[in-house]
């Protein structure tokens, strides 16, 4: 039997009448291929479509990490926009969808790797989708340059700190004075190995490694600039995915803010927006993370020229921001987990600041926030679709909210 794709769902997979689900596929192809629970996992495209090309990376079919590589960049651009429009549809809203802004290929800084042990060496990469498989990826056309060049320190971290059958997670971000690994799931720590893995860390090159939470060596602070402050963030901590889509996220909000004095950032992070908005307005920085808000108000004092930073650590899931804290902002920035922040955001409707920049990386959940604001009197406006994770199914956007 043939199948035709009529659609993408959320995951990037093609979508035939049943539904059959076929990875790597796009609307309109006629695919043939075993059907195993409702799933065809490797089809054969039998009338590609137009927008089809040929993936970039040699890696593609083997590696999990990318899912839309084998689409026009136009097509994934459209794609991801009518994902927005789509969800917002869902709750009878609509927006002003600006052109979306992708990040370029090789600019990703910060990833996840796996590595086990082998008999004689050892394997560091990402998982294959839905397997146990790990697929080492030296030609990545995601990740930035600098993260591919510590993959043989990952290597020899894995073999020396890993049992034969375990495997070992590596956090590794790019920072403006090398990288900067945490390690997860590898062997509990004794006095030798401290000596044995700072050693490792300055033969390689590492600017900082964590093992398990530990510090092992910081021999350079891993620092990051949030709007021209240097911040060191703690290891592991949230970061946006690119430079550009950091700086473009920053953009819409600081249009959507213009001219307020008084902000309240609700989970903020290590400062990602309130650095650069203190700048020109007072901010007040409550997140969930106590050594996030060390880094941010660490960086605060270091900085010259900024206004007042206050911060606040506080679980927002639990204890939502109420009413009457919200009286003496005039402006609101929200940028919460794929989750959303449900109840936050009708404390907000309920408090009416006059201006609202909403943050969100899954626009299911954020239409469904959006709504809360809109039928609370906001005038949901311009939204800014932002790529951060090109080749991938992930959206993210920034939205401005104004009160009518």
């Amino acid at each position: 039997m043939t199948f035709t794709i009529t659609r993408l769902g959320h995951r990037g997979d093609g979508i035939a009448e049943g539904p059959i689900y076929a990875p790597r596929t796009l609307p309109g192809e006629v695919i043939d291929g075993e059907v195993i629970n409702g799933r065809i996992a490797v089809p054969k495209i039998i009338t590609p479509s137009p927008d089809r090309v040929a993936a970039p990376c040699r890696h593609y079919k083997s590696c999990g990490g990318c899912s839309l590589q084998h689409a026009s960049d136009a097509f994934v651009a459209g794609w991801k926009q009518e994902v927005v429009r789509t969800a917002l549809a869902a709750h009878n809203l609509e927006a002003d969808l600006r052109p979306i802004q992708t990040s370029a290929p090789r600019t990703r800084r910060r990833a996840v790797f796996t590595g086990r042990r082998t008999k004689k060496d050892a394997l560091v990469g990402f998982h294959a989708r839905g397997t146990d498989t790990i697929t080492e990826i030296p030609d990545c056309h995601l990740l930035h340059p600098d993260l591919l060049a510590v993959i043989p320190a990952l290597r020899a971290l894995t073999v020396f700190g890993t049992s034969r059958k375990g495997e070992v997670r590596f956090t590794v971000t790019r920072s403006d004075a090398g990288v900067d690994v945490a390690v997860t799931g590898a062997k509990p720590l004794d006095g030798q190995m401290l000596m044995t893995l700072a050693s490792m860390a300055g033969e390689h090159g590492l600017a900082r490694l964590t093992w398990d939470g530990e510090p092992i060596v910081d021999i350079v602070a891993p620092f990051q600039m949030f709007g021209g402050i240097r911040v060191v963030p703690p290891a592991g901590a949230f970061l946006q995915a690119t430079k550009e889509g950091e700086e473009a996220l920053f953009s819409a909000v600081l249009e959507t803010i213009a001219g307020a004095k008084h902000v309240l950032d609700i989970f903020s992070g290590c400062g990602t927006f309130a650095l650069p908005i203190a700048a020109n307005a007072e901010v007040h920085a409550v997140e969930g993370d106590a050594a996030m808000l060390k880094a941010l108000d660490q960086g605060w004092r270091q900085a010259t020229g900024l206004k007042r930073i206050t911060t606040e650590v506080r679980d927002l899931f639990r204890r939502p921001l109420l009413l009457d804290e919200f009286k003496r902002f005039d402006a609101v920035v929200i940028d919460p987990p794929r989750a959303g922040a449900e109840q936050q955001f009708h404390e907000i409707a309920r408090a009416k600041p006059p201006k609202v920049a909403a943050i969100s990386c899954n626009p299911a959940s954020f239409a469904r926030d959006a709504k809360t604001l809109t039928d609370a009197g906001y005038f949901l406006g311009q939204i800014d679709v932002i790529d951060q994770f090109r080749w991938s199914s992930h959206v993210e956007l920034a939205a401005s909210f104004t009160l009518k």
